[in-house]
């Protein structure tokens, strides 16, 4: 369902200062704004009842059920968008800001 890359996975370790991936519970979020594109947050969180738990790169990940449909098959990853800013991204196919890869070739 979600997919976390190894970069991003590393930072979010890194954010929560804890080497034992396996305490960390990150919660995703995501709504639809008015303007129909989909507005993201996260943040260390525990499970609460009517959670989906998915586990990508070895971080736990925590989705409420109103935010299930609209994070399927997104990627989180960790990029440098400008040289020296690195920030999380979502790559979600769901979204319609989202760009897909061009194919090669």
């Amino acid at each position: 369902m979600i997919v976390i890359t190894p970069q991003a996975a590393l930072q979010i370790r890194n954010s929560a200062q804890q080497p034992d991936s396996a305490e960390i519970h990150l919660r995703l979020a995501a709504r639809l704004d008015s303007n129909g594109t989909i507005e993201y947050g996260m943040g260390f969180d525990e499970k609460a009842e009517g959670d989906l738990l998915i586990a990508s790169e070895g971080i736990h990940v925590l989705v409420s059920p109103g935010c299930t449909e609209l994070l399927a098959g997104a990627t989180l990853d960790y990029v440098e968008i400008n040289p020296g800013e690195l920030r999380f991204i979502f790559l979600n196919p769901n979204d319609p800001s989202h760009k897909a890869p061009k194919p090669a070739g």
